[in-house]
């Protein structure tokens, strides 16, 4: 099954890092968050992808090609200095991580798709039908959500009910309060917002190939295209209520380096089960 992933946006939120490279290959750990949620994929077997490249399209193709040599700049090592022994550890777990790169690129099957510099991810997701020719069903994906998500449960979850669409729901990964209060103005409840029922799209979606017939030019896929999919009772949410991530921000990034430091790495399902094939 293939695997549509949005790549092309600026990443305005980011720009400490996006100035200088795209935001799909701002680095968790020591490889790129691309490479990440791919690697998720191809975990579960999944691994002939479709990349809709936008803004610095290239510097994605040439880290991501085979014959193609990742500029040191991406690839996240760190610098020895300091602790010398510590810098020397991390520059060798560093080492074997892009070995480890090196490998999967070689055994995926990658196409580069020039979606715009511009486009919405509904134009992007257009200009991607024409390479899921004979494609009934695919999965899609943002370039930069991670989650523990059971995969072979959403697609049976997206068979069993034959909709043109399906979207995993869960809650933010948000530091946000929730506020309650009176007419008056007084305030009877605070509370996190991860506390309270509200559930968003993830950016993980199951689509038939009937999603392409919903979409007009220039129109966002969540807007007008998810609107009709609703009249006709064609979209579908899958609850998640494990872990998901978003690398929206500076702070989620400072947030994903973080636990991926200290080991907290609930997405990485690779490094916990056997592979499904």
């Amino acid at each position: 099954m293939k695997v549509v992933i949005f790549c092309g946006g600026l990443g305005m939120r980011l720009r400490e890092f996006t100035e200088n490279i795209p935001k799909p290959m701002v680095p968790i750990g020591y490889l790129p968050i691309l490479w990440h949620v791919m690697k998720y994929y191809a975990h579960f077997g999944h691994k002939d992808f479709i990349l809709c490249l936008g803004y610095r399209a290239e510097d994605i193709v040439q880290c991501f090609s085979r014959s193609g040599e990742c500029p040191e700049s991406h690839r996240g090592l760190p610098k020895v200095n300091g602790n010398m022994e510590q810098g020397l550890g991390g520059l060798h777990r560093a080492r074997s991580n892009l070995e480890l790169f090196e490998s999967d690129i070689r055994e995926w099957n990658i196409t580069f798709a020039d979606t715009g510099l511009h486009s919405n991810i509904g134009q992007r997701l257009k200009a991607a039908e024409k390479y899921l020719s004979g494609e009934d069903v695919f999965l899609a994906n943002y370039a930069d959500s991670l989650s523990d998500l059971p995969l072979p449960a959403l697609l049976q979850f997206a068979k069993d009910h034959g909709k043109i669409a399906t979207f995993v729901a869960a809650k933010p990964n948000l530091a946000y309060h929730v506020v309650d209060y009176r007419t008056d103005g007084i305030v009877s409840e605070i509370r996190p917002i991860r506390d309270t029922g509200l559930q968003i799209n993830t950016g993980f979606f199951v689509f038939r190939r009937a999603i392409f017939d919903y979409i007009r030019d220039g129109e966002e896929l969540v807007n007008e295209p998810f609107a009709r999919l609703i009249r006709e009772s064609q979209l579908m949410a899958y609850r998640h209520d494990g872990f998901y991530a978003c690398l929206d921000t500076f702070k989620d990034k400072q947030q994903l380096d973080d636990m991926f430091a200290r080991g907290d790495t609930p997405w990485l399902l690779w490094e916990k089960l056997t592979p499904v094939k």
